[in-house]
């Protein structure tokens, strides 16, 4: 997590992460702002901040249908690190919110480990036949390196 914030950050993205449930993703956060990124946390109500943090812009929504359609209101693309199946439920929740608010953004994770393989073979076998543009909605990347020339790509063409 901190290698993305601090390659995303260095590039200029402005990184607005979840954080639900007592669970803030710190070593993401800390490494933007140390590389001098910008930062949103989009938050339910057991978040508390701890002091290093205060700072950094905080939402605080209380139904996660809220958080969900603010991150797919302010995002460009979503960014699906390794982690927890909390995290890639949350990132369905905010793809299909951005549907729902007539946007489409692109999603790239980062394969790490095959992290999201069960998901590369889900697109190859499911998406590509129900999906126009599949390739173009979900991509996985090997490496930040790859991650980050997917997403700005795949931004860059939207506009």
């Amino acid at each position: 997590m901190s290698q993305a914030g601090s390659y995303f950050a260095r590039r200029g993205a402005s990184i607005v992460v979840l954080a639900e449930n007592g669970i803030i993703p710190v070593p993401l956060i800390t490494a933007a702002r140390t590389a001098g990124g910008q930062v949103e946390i989009v938050a339910d109500t057991s978040i508390v901040l701890p002091a290093a943090l205060r700072d950094v812009t905080l939402h605080v929504l209380d139904s996660r249908e809220e958080r969900l359609a603010r991150i797919a209101q302010t995002a460009s693309a979503l960014v699906a690190l390794p982690g927890s199946l909390a995290s890639a439920t949350a990132l369905f929740g905010a793809w299909t919110s951005a549907k729902g608010q007539g946007r489409s953004l692109p999603v790239v994770m980062l394969n790490r480990h095959r992290a999201f393989e069960v998901m590369r073979g889900y697109s190859a076998d499911v998406l590509s036949h129900s999906l126009t543009g599949y390739d173009k909605a979900m991509q996985f990347a090997d490496n930040i390196e790859d991650l980050w020339s997917r997403v700005s790509r795949l931004v860059g063409e939207q506009r």
